[in-house]
């Protein structure tokens, strides 16, 4: 077996997606689902994807999910280490990447993020009050 997912920092195994599924906490937006769990054992953020098919045909789940990796690295400096990140990308994740390519993806994922307090040095001092005014 190679170990080449974890070197590329992706969660691949179905028990992984379950326990941060299961475990973790979530926070929304209309495009996106964000699951964060700690995970002491990686000193990087892991990420894992799941684009159903209501996102839309292959090429355009392909496109989402090459706009997530690419949203994720850009925001994978600030991100605090140790955790296990699942993005689910709901219906209008299409839609938002037809629109507004990978900026909107960009600004959907930094939104979800800045919400988890995922950033490094982050205080999580606004971000409950933000979180049920927006719900």
């Amino acid at each position: 077996m190679r170990p080449r997912p974890q070197a590329r920092g992706r969660l691949s195994r179905s028990a992984e997606f379950e326990r941060v599924y299961r475990q973790g906490r979530s926070i929304a937006n209309r495009h996106l689902v964000l699951y964060t769990f700690p995970n002491e054992s990686s000193s990087r953020p892991r990420l894992g994807l799941s684009v159903s098919r209501k996102v839309g045909g292959a090429v355009q789940r392909n496109r989402v999910k090459r706009l997530l990796r690419e949203a994720f690295a850009h925001a994978e400096g600030e991100l605090a280490g140790g955790q296990d990140v699942v993005v689910v990308a709901r219906p209008g994740a299409g839609e938002l990447a037809e629109r507004e390519g990978l900026a909107g993806m960009d600004a959907s994922l930094a939104e979800l993020i800045a919400k988890a307090g995922l950033r490094t040095g982050a205080a999580d001092s606004g971000s409950e009050q933000t979180e049920e005014a927006g719900q």
